[in-house]
């Protein structure tokens, strides 16, 4: 089995897309997603700098299109191949998509609106994120909590991102548990946390203009691991992901367990299979990050 992920808020970079806009309709459809979403898709993708796509309320729409079109384009490439999916973080609007849940308009509309919310939710606290490597999550969890701090996103292979109040980030940053290294990341909020409970109702609410199906295909969730059932309960997994932990590392324990062999990421690509070859040895890990790549896969 091939499980085909799709990655999170700061995997992108610029001009990243520049390289899939000779595919036939990839114009087209980026400039109809820049009006459901209302950013311009292909300048973000292609011209944009670092500083512009960082903002949340464009970084996530910009990374959800091109998992969708790079998924759409690696499905026609392995057609009759059973495919599983999942997505890290916002990674889970392309990865229900791309497994049946949303048609990819109404995946663009949710994760547009989700970007605005968060963004503004954000602005309301000075709030941000540190990895956190080196040590298992029963040892550090407790420690962070006893800190003010949420483990916002647990990655496996010693790799958990803390979120919360900037002081206590800074003081996490001076002074580290035994045996951690604290790195500080530029992003503009405590994602996956209690900071984001506005962000959840904005998105509950526009969650109600979208039509949901049951995944045509395994997908798993970012909760727990576990395979999603029915798009009713992809829909609240979504909504409630907005404000609780990601927790990949049992996504991961999941693959192995089901017996996933292979593991693909959708452009951009480069933190879940770096995640993949650190935990999962036996599966082998590969990027879609160019169109040439997909005739390799």
């Amino acid at each position: 089995m091939r499980v085909i992920v799709a990655p999170g808020q700061g995997s992108q970079k610029p001009g990243f897309l520049s390289p899939w806009l000779d595919r036939p309709g990839v114009k087209d459809t980026l400039s109809h997603w820049s009006e459901i979403t209302g950013e311009d898709l292909i300048t973000h993708g292609t011209t944009s700098d670092a500083d512009t796509i960082r903002d949340t309320k464009i970084a996530q729409p910009l990374i959800v299109a091109a998992g969708i079109l790079t998924g759409r384009a690696l499905q026609e490439k392995l057609a009759g191949e059973p495919l599983c999916y999942a997505g890290h973080s916002v990674g889970e609007f392309a990865a229900s998509a791309l497994a049946g849940v949303f048609s990819d308009d109404d995946a663009m509309r949710l994760v547009a609106a989700r970007g605005r919310a968060m963004a503004e939710a954000a602005s309301q606290v000075a709030t941000g994120m540190s990895a956190v490597l080196g040590l298992d999550y029963d040892v550090l969890a407790p420690q962070l909590e006893a800190r003010g701090l949420v483990p916002a996103n647990v990655n496996g292979g010693g790799q958990i991102v803390a979120a919360g109040e900037l002081p206590a980030l800074a003081e996490l940053k001076d002074n580290p548990p035994e045996g951690a290294r604290v790195i500080p990341l530029d992003v503009a909020g405590a994602f996956h946390t209690h900071f984001m409970s506005s962000a959840v109702e904005a998105l509950k609410d526009v969650a109600q203009s979208v039509t949901a199906h049951d995944p045509s295909a395994p997908l798993y969730t970012n909760r727990d691991g576990s395979l999603v059932e029915s798009g009713a309960q992809m829909v609240a997994l979504l909504i409630g992901q907005v404000a609780s932990p990601v927790r990949w590392d049992l996504c991961m324990e999941s693959f192995a367990r089901d017996g996933v062999t292979s593991l693909v990421e959708l452009a951009p690509a480069g933190a879940l299979v770096g995640l993949a070859k650190r935990v999962l040895q036996e599966v082998s890990a590969a990027k879609l990050d160019l169109p040439e790549q997909l005739d390799e896969l």
